[in-house]
């Protein structure tokens, strides 16, 4: 059976099988890119995610989809911009608790809860 190359890059995944991945037991890794400031009652920076196995031998970066350029394929890979994006992200894939990386390199570990929460948006 033959692979088709362009359903997935090497290293990213997109938000529909990122989900996938997390919601089969894969952790949600959080990168610090720039360190985060405050700006009136909002944290800025940049954050990316990346989905890791337990064992740390699968690591990829997500993406939010393929854009088209010309002849080439460019992949983007999804930043956030501020704590709260960053966290209504997370908890839109089910995360209940958040811990987010406030100084540059650094990084946090997110698993889904074992048992689902029942959402409080009625």
């Amino acid at each position: 059976m033959a692979t088709n190359i362009n359903k997935e890059a090497p290293n990213v995944v997109t938000e529909t099988h990122f989900k996938t991945l997390v919601d089969s037991g894969y952790q949600a890794e959080v990168v610090c890119k720039t360190k985060a400031t405050k700006k009136a009652a909002v944290w800025y920076g940049i954050w990316i995610i990346r989905v890791v196995n337990k064992e740390r031998t699968y690591e990829k970066l997500l993406v939010p989809a393929r854009k088209k350029l010309g002849d080439d394929d460019e992949i983007a890979v999804r930043t956030f911009k501020t704590a709260n994006g960053l966290i209504s992200f997370l908890e839109s894939m089910g995360f209940t608790q958040v811990n987010i990386p406030m100084l540059e390199g650094g990084r946090t570990l997110h698993a889904l809860p074992e048992t689902p929460i029942e959402s409080s948006d009625s």
